[in-house]
C-alpha cells in the first residue's frame, strides 16, 4: 500500500499545475462547507447565549394570538391580558418564582446632559430577577413602589451614557419622560448587550408598570408577561397551569382558539435559529454543487491520465500486475488528489471563517466534527469519481495497451 501511495504521489507531482487546477473545485467546495457549518454553529451559539441572557427557566406570555376573518394575528397585536390575570397567575399557579407584566412605551427622555428617544418598559419588582439583570449601582424598586405607582426607575448603561455622560453614576438623578414627568433613578443596570433579535438591551428605562400605565401610556391591559418557573423540570407544568387558568378566566370554550400564546426559551431559540438553519442549508447546497463539479474535474483528469499512460499500464499488466492492482493504483491517485484538495479547503475555510468574524463581525464556530466531515467527504468524492477511470485502466487489454501510441 505504501508503494502504491508513493507512486500516486509521484504521478501527481509530475503535473503540479494540472493537479492543483483539478483540486480547485474540491478546495472551493470544502472551504464552503467549513464556512457554512461554522456560520451556522456560531449563529446558534450566539442566539443560545442571548436567549440565556434573558433569564433562567423563562416563559413569555403574549396576548393577541387570535384568528379573525381567517387571518392570524401576530404576538401582541391585541392586548387581552389584564392586571387581574397577572394577580391570578401569581396567586394560583404553583412552581412560579416570579411574574412581571410588560408595558412598552417609546418616549423622548431628557436629563442633565442630553435627551434621546428611549424604550420605556413598565414592569413589576420581579422583572430584574426574572431577566437576570445585575446592578452597577443603586438597587431595584420595591413592590410598594409598584402599588403606589411611584415615579422611580432603573436605567440601562447605554441610556445612562446618552443622558448623563459615559461612566457617570446616574443614581439619584432625575429623568423627565413624556410630557415632562420626572422620575428618579434608583438603580443603574449593568451592561447586557444585544438580545437574540439584535436589539440593544442596555438602551432602556425600567419603571413600575403601574406608573407606566397611569402616567405614560394610559393602557389598561398588557401585551405580554414574563414568568419564571422554579426549575427547568417545572416549565411544562407551569405552562399547562397558566394555559388552563387563562382559558378559564377568558371564558374560552372547548375547541376554541386561545387568545394568548405562551412560549418558553427553547421555543424562542428554535424560532430564531430557523433562519440560521435555512442559511446553513443554502450554503451547504452551493458547497455540494462545487464538490460535484470538483469531482467531475477529478474524473476528467483521471481519464486523461489513463489515456496518457496506456503503454505504462500495458507494460505493468504484461509483467504480471493484476487488474485490481492497476485499479487500486489509479483509485489511490484520485483519492489523494481529492484529500489533498480537502486539506487545502479545510485550511482555507478556517482562514475565511476568521476573516468573516474579524471584518464582518459574524460569529463563527469551527467544530472538530465539521473538519472530520469535510475531510471524509473529500475522500468519498475521490472514491466515487475516481472509480470509473480506475476501472477503465484495470480493464485495458495488455496487447492493445502495448500497441498504443
Amino acid at each position: 500500500m505504501f508503494t502504491i501511495a508513493k507512486t500516486a504521489l509521484r504521478a501527481i507531482r509530475r503535473n503540479l499545475l494540472r493537479s492543483f487546477l483539478t483540486m480547485l473545485g474540491i478546495i472551493v467546495g470544502i472551504s464552503a462547507v467549513i464556512v457554512g457549518v461554522s456560520m451556522g454553529a456560531g449563529a446558534k451559539a450566539e442566539v443560545d447565549k442571548q436567549i440565556a441572557s434573558m433569564g433562567n427557566n423563562l416563559l413569555v406570555l403574549f396576548s393577541g394570538n387570535m384568528s379573525r376573518g381567517g387571518a392570524r394575528g401576530g404576538f401582541g397585536m391585541a392586548p387581552v391580558l389584564t392586571e387581574e390575570d397577572y394577580e391570578a397567575i401569581r396567586r394560583e399557579v404553583y412552581g412560579v418564582l416570579g411574574v412581571s407584566p410588560e408595558v412598552r412605551v417609546t418616549a423622548q427622555v431628557t436629563a442633565a446632559a442630553g435627551n434621546s428617544p428611549v424604550g420605556i418598559w413598565g414592569v413589576s419588582a420581579d422583572y430584574v430577577n426574572i431577566r437576570s439583570w445585575q446592578f452597577q449601582a443603586g438597587e431595584n424598586f420595591t413592590e410598594l413602589d409598584v402599588q403606589a405607582a411611584r415615579k422611580v426607575c432603573l436605567i440601562g448603561k447605554t441610556t445612562s451614557a446618552t443622558l448623563f455622560g459615559d461612566g457617570v453614576n446616574p443614581v439619584g438623578q432625575v429623568v423627565r419622560i413624556k410630557n415632562n414627568v420626572p422620575f428618579t433613578v434608583v438603580g443603574w443596570l449593568a451592561a447586557k448587550g444585544a438580545n437574540a433579535f439584535g436589539q440593544d438591551q442596555d438602551d432602556v428605562i425600567l419603571l413600575p408598570y403601574t406608573s407606566a400605565m397611569k402616567r405614560l401610556s394610559g393602557d389598561t391591559k398588557f401585551r405580554s408577561m414574563n414568568v419564571q418557573a422554579e426549575s427547568a423540570a417545572a416549565i411544562v407544568d407551569v405552562q399547562n397551569q397558566i394555559t388552563e387558568l387563562l382559558r378559564q378566566r377568558h371564558r374560552i370554550g372547548p375547541g376554541k382558539e386561545d387568545d394568548f400564546s405562551l412560549r418558553n426559551q427553547q421555543e424562542m431559540s428554535d424560532f430564531v435559529n430557523a433562519n440560521n438553519r435555512i442559511m446553513t442549508v443554502l450554503i451547504g447546497a452551493f458547497a455540494g454543487i462545487s464538490l460535484v463539479v470538483g469531482g467531475i474535474g477529478i474524473m476528467n483528469i483521471m481519464l486523461v491520465s489513463v489515456t496518457e499512460r496506456t503503454r505504462e499500464i500495458g507494460i505493468r499488466l504484461a509483467v504480471g500486475a493484476r487488474g485490481r492492482d492497476v485499479l487500486r493504483q489509479f483509485l489511490t491517485e484520485a483519492v489523494l488528489l481529492s484529500m489533498v484538495g480537502g486539506a487545502f479547503g479545510i485550511a482555507a475555510g478556517h482562514w475565511l471563517a476568521r476573516l468573516l468574524t474579524a471584518f464582518a463581525g459574524f460569529p463563527t464556530l469551527i467544530s472538530h466534527s465539521s473538519v472530520i466531515l469535510a475531510f471524509s467527504v473529500s475522500a468519498l468524492i475521490g472514491i466515487i469519481f475516481g472509480f470509473f477511470p480506475a476501472l477503465k485502466a484495470a480493464n485495458l487489454d495488455p496487447i492493445d495497451a502495448l500497441r498504443y501510441e
